[in-house]
């Protein structure tokens, strides 16, 4: 027998405890090799005044054992929250969350055929690094971040997980044809990256036509890598085409650490009732045993459960006069899938012992150092006076310019207001003023001290700094993108 995996897990809130025993019980019936510990995390914690939601015993199981099950949790209402699932993929540095989306038809409803894509999706950067700022009375901001190593190690992880699961083409998703700068960034990596991979097909969509794609035509795809925020929706809505929002599992990956868990909330509205799926937590704890280098076990436990589908035996979630013999509970559709254990599917695809399991091993990335010299500097002013005039603005700046600047241009909501202006645009009380170095300027370079000494001018002209943004280029491509209409 192999040595027992030491895992912590978590039984979470609402329904959690339900799925989580009954998964744990399909485990151990299926000669899985572990040593479990058990963790409180979620909503009582929260109430307990630990804001993270997550205890300090947790933190030391997670990392004796780096492998974690996890039930869904409710965070509380309110702002003095924060989302424990961030904070797990975060402090963790689970950079890869991976959602497995597949088709059971006739077994459960679904409007495609032969439906088995996997959405790979970066965890930790893009508007999910959470922040934010009011800068004036009407004007928010939310930070894009993507970074150039980040960008590598989901891309380099979705190729590696293709190659090791036999898929033949990953698709990267982005909007770079707007974000030229971030978005433009990962798709450049996906680029360069997919060129150390010749055997593999690739190919890009706009996130926009490649959602409409996924929900109209979701065969056509094998793999998927995308940005945070957009993979969060996509896995969303190609969990939901195929019928089965309630029994997908994801995996979130990390160089150190790994958790796994169902995609779906805690469900508080049936805690008690039996009738909660278990399938989503146990299709998690699959993709742990892959995980762990029990892959002999996952597909044992994948393939009694996709036997139950087609026995009809079937929760209520997924339940339909039409495709499902029995209507079970949580109890019934546990003790079914124990005695499918050793049993193989007749129609759906069984499940085959993946050569190489054990986790995805990524090669040290290697750091990139370019020329970077300051070229401007972009000051964010919070002016709302004389009818918002951009001309006014332009005139009461270029009065107090110190060399060796010039004001290139005023914009607003990213749109050139000054000079040349349209007086059609709409204008709010934040204003975008582009410095550039003077041509003919004696300086030969621009120093942080010039822009202390432009701060300095403009402040004492009574005008309100919210944001400064320093302008580069790298090896003398601009770092920075234009204006619209600039």
């Amino acid at each position: 027998m192999n040595k027992n995996t030491p895992i912590t897990i978590a039984k979470g809130d609402g329904i959690g405890p339900e799925i989580m025993d009954a998964t744990l019980e399909i485990l151990e019936a299926a000669g899985a090799a572990l040593d479990i510990e058990e963790v409180k995390i979620g909503k009582s914690v929260y109430e307990d005044g630990v804001t993270s939601g997550i205890p300090a015993d947790a933190w030391e199981s997670l990392r004796r054992t780096r492998v974690f099950l996890k039930a869904p949790i409710t965070t509380p209402q309110g702002k003095g929250y924060k989302s424990l699932n961030v904070t797990l993929r975060k402090t963790l540095g689970l950079f890869a969350n991976t959602r497995p989306c597949l088709t059971f038809r006739p077994f459960i409803e679904s409007r495609f055929d032969n439906v088995d894509c996997v959405v790979i999706r970066e965890n930790e950067e893009d508007t999910y690094a959470g922040i934010e700022h009011r800068q004036t009375q009407e004007v928010t901001q939310c930070l894009k971040l993507i970074t150039k190593p980040g960008s590598e190690r989901i891309i380099r992880y979705a190729f590696e997980f293709a190659k090791q699961n036999g898929r033949k083409r990953v698709t990267c998703m982005s909007k770079d044809n707007i974000m030229k700068i971030t978005d433009g960034l990962f798709h450049e990596t996906f680029n360069q990256v997919a060129k150390e991979y010749p055997e593999i097909e690739t190919d890009h969509k706009i996130i926009d036509i490649g959602s409409a794609l996924i929900a109209d035509s979701p065969q056509d795809f094998d793999v998927v890598v995308t940005l945070n925020l957009y993979g969060d929706i996509i896995s969303d809505i190609l969990a939901q085409v195929c019928g089965s929002v309630g029994i997908a599992g994801s995996s979130n990956i990390g160089a150190d650490f790994a958790m796994f868990e169902a995609i779906h909330g805690s469900a508080p509205d049936i805690v008690g009732q039996d009738i909660a799926n278990p399938s989503a937590l146990l299709n998690g704890a699959v993709m742990l045993l892959k995980h762990i280098g029990q892959p002999e076990v996952a597909a044992k436990i994948q393939n009694a459960w996709l036997k139950t589908l087609e026995d009809g035996i079937h929760t209520g979630d997924i339940y339909s006069e039409a495709n499902s013999q029995k209507k079970v509970g949580t109890q019934a559709f546990k003790d079914a899938v124990i005695a499918n254990l050793g049993k193989e599917p007749v129609k759906l695809a069984k499940a085959v012992v993946v050569e190489g399991s054990g986790g995805i091993h990524l090669p040290e990335m290697q750091k990139v150092c370019q020329k970077k010299e300051l070229v401007g500097v972009d000051l964010f002013l919070d002016w709302d006076e004389d009818d918002r005039d951009a001309n006014q603005l332009g005139e009461r700046i270029n009065a107090v310019l110190p060399a060796p600047w010039k004001l290139k241009m005023i914009t607003n909501r990213g749109v050139k207001v000054y000079p040349d202006g349209f007086p059609e645009t709409f204008c709010t009380d934040h204003w975008r003023c582009r410095f550039l170095k003077v041509d003919e300027s004696e300086d030969p370079t621009l120093e942080n001290q010039n822009i202390v000494k432009l701060m300095t001018a403009i402040g004492a002209a009574s005008l309100d700094i919210v944001k400064t943004e320093n302008l580069y280029l790298f090896d003398g491509e601009r770092g920075y993108t234009l204006g619209q209409g600039e």
